[in-house]
């Protein structure tokens, strides 16, 4: 930029750094620079500058400080030369001033155009900023949106659990009345029994007599045998066609079983029909179409609880191996992997499957699911020491077995 007395600015600034750092010698210092020149080097083209330049009008100052400025070392800066020969005034010295002038005006106006396009981009990085806040608007309000829809979703899992219970509590009654009309049944099907035992009795007080009128008359003794017969096979069929309409699962053993178990040395079988120990787990398993499911990880912690869960699930598939080539039982081993994504593939020994339970869905709900799958009557035994699941197990008719029983025989 040029001043108005055709000097550029920067040039101005160095004539005025040249005589602020020679002013002390300067002499006489016009009165007005007195006070300047006792400022520091640094402060005196700073504070100092204007009067500094208004006092070099004075031809007879500037030739004395031209005088002092030439004895300083000279540099190779152009702007530097031009401020001496300002000063100096020597032949030529107005062409090495304009042409430094010259520069530094073209100098200026580039300087401009860095300016005008550091404020373009200045311009553009405030939009950008706009742009960008805007944006977080956006994101704060979907935000917002996202959080109520949350709370939304929240508040009707809360009210669908709540149906969830009630739905239990309901399925929990039927499964009591259900039971209540077993028991019903069963004490039907004892009382009925315990006529065809009284009939029996009659009829074989019947044949007795029949035996001792038979010396009379034969065919009077026909008749009556045919009578005793023909009430005999209707008692017979009203109660094995009353246990069907029932749907009443078949009774095995009697009370005379836990006292021989007892003196075999041997634990009777728990209230739910179910062995207890090795060896009735064996008889049992050894019954014609029985079927075994085992409760794989419910095991096998028990059993090796130190091992890999890779190491107990090979141990116990092996070790089934000949337990059900002894047995003949249909095996099945579920395991439970609700939370995995991944399936292994296990080789398993003849006549044993191994299961995992699908994604989201754990172990005991395909264990309740195959036993559900059988019909009433067929031997199913369940290997578990889960007492929720063995409840509804006994339930559905299967027998549940501890692990410890389990693992007593394949041990």
């Amino acid at each position: 930029m040029t001043e108005p007395d055709g000097l550029p600015e920067r040039l101005r600034l160095r004539v005025v750094a040249l005589v602020s750092a020679v002013l002390p010698s300067v002499t006489p210092v016009p009165p007005a620079l007195r006070k300047v020149a006792a400022f520091a080097p640094a402060r005196r083209a700073r504070l100092g500058g204007g009067a500094i330049w208004e006092a070099l009008a004075d031809d007879d100052f500037r030739h004395r400080a031209a005088v002092q400025v030439s004895a300083l070392p000279a540099g190779d800066d152009p702007l530097e030369g031009a401020a001496r020969a300002w000063l100096a005034r020597e032949d030529g010295w107005e062409a090495a001033v304009a042409g430094v002038a010259e520069d530094l005006d073209r100098d200026a106006a580039r300087d401009d155009q860095h300016q005008a396009e550091v404020a373009r981009l200045t311009a553009q990085v405030a939009s950008l900023q706009a742009d960008v806040a805007a944006l977080r608007s956006g994101h704060r309000e979907e935000l917002d949106r996202a959080r109520a829809d949350h709370k939304v979703l929240r508040q009707r899992l809360g009210e669908a659990r709540g149906v969830l219970r009630a739905a239990e509590e309901a399925r929990d009654e039927a499964y009591a009345v259900r039971d209540e009309a077993v028991a019903a049944a069963e004490a039907t099907t004892r009382a009925a029994e315990a006529d065809v035992r009284r009939l029996r009795a009659q009829l074989d007080e019947a044949e007795s007599g029949l035996a001792a009128q038979r010396r009379d008359t034969r065919s009077e003794r026909d008749a009556a045998t045919i009578r005793a017969r023909l009430l005999l096979d209707a008692v017979v069929e009203s109660a094995t066609g009353l246990r069907r309409e029932l749907g009443l699962a078949a009774v095995d053993g009697s009370p005379a079983d836990a006292v021989e178990a007892q003196l075999a040395g041997i634990e009777a079988a728990p209230s739910t029909s179910a062995p207890a120990s090795p060896g009735l787990l064996d008889q049992v398993l050894a019954m014609p179409r029985a079927r075994l499911v085992v409760d794989g990880y419910n095991v096998t912690k028990s059993a090796w609880p130190s091992a890999t869960l890779e190491a107990q699930r090979s141990r116990l598939v092996a070790a089934l191996g000949p337990l059900v080539a002894r047995s003949g039982a249909e095996t099945t081993v579920v395991f439970d992997a609700a939370e995995s994504t991944t399936r292994t593939a296990m080789p398993a020994p003849r006549g044993v499957r191994v299961v995992f339970s699908p994604a989201g869905v754990i172990a005991d709900d395909v264990i309740r699911q195959l036993v559900a799958a059988e019909p009433r009557g067929r031997v199913v035994v369940v290997v578990t020491d889960d007492q929720a699941l063995a409840r509804d197990l006994v339930r559905d008719g299967a027998r549940v077995v501890p692990s410890a029983a389990l693992i007593g025989l394949v041990g």
